[in-house]
């Protein structure tokens, strides 16, 4: 696209809210004029390389792959499902095609493809983003944050409790009902 059309304002706000990437790029383009579209996706790109080795250095490689590992799967699972729900509701409407000169057959492979590129790009996404967003803690941290111990020994009253508990006058016994006569 051309320069002057881009959203870099957008593309900041895009990539600290959703990778926590807080990137100056409006700095970059006006410091280096001559920067391509090419050259700003791989500064984007190495310094997201630099959070995520900071992090996988952090809890070691083998700890964080287990981790990817355990989001890789459970992504995939809820997805997963979703897709086979959107299969099951194109199969039972695809025989609408027929009305329009098309062979359902075909046209079932081609929108199931597509919707399975759609899983596929979600699940990407969804993984990337958790990986980028995840806050990696030491069990100091993590003591720190915990909140503090409860008061002990208070008691919450509401204010007809006492009634509540039966402590009010009790009410007189009703009447005897007549039975009426059929």
């Amino acid at each position: 696209s051309v320069e002057e059309q881009w959203d870099t304002s957008g593309a900041e706000t895009a990539l600290a809210a959703d990778y926590q990437l807080p990137l100056p790029l409006g700095e970059w383009l006006r410091a280096e004029p001559n920067l391509t579209d090419e050259d700003l996706v791989r500064r984007i790109l190495e310094e997201a390389d630099k959070r995520y080795a900071a992090k996988v250095g952090l809890v070691g490689a083998e700890s964080f792959h287990h981790f990817e590992r355990n989001m890789m799967l459970q992504s995939l699972d809820t997805h997963w499902r979703e897709h086979l729900a959107a299969l099951d509701h194109l199969r039972q409407g695809i025989h609408l095609r027929g009305y329009a000169q098309k062979n359902p057959k075909q046209e079932y492979k081609r929108e199931a493809f597509e919707l399975f590129e759609g899983l596929l790009q979600m699940v990407r996404t969804e993984v990337t983003r958790l990986l980028m967003t995840v806050e990696i803690r030491s069990p100091e941290q993590i003591a720190e944050s915990e909140p503090r111990a409860a008061v002990e020994n208070v008691q919450f009253h509401h204010a007809d409790y006492d009634e509540a508990l039966g402590s009010a006058e009790p009410a007189p016994p009703a009447a005897p009902v007549r039975q009426a006569q059929k």
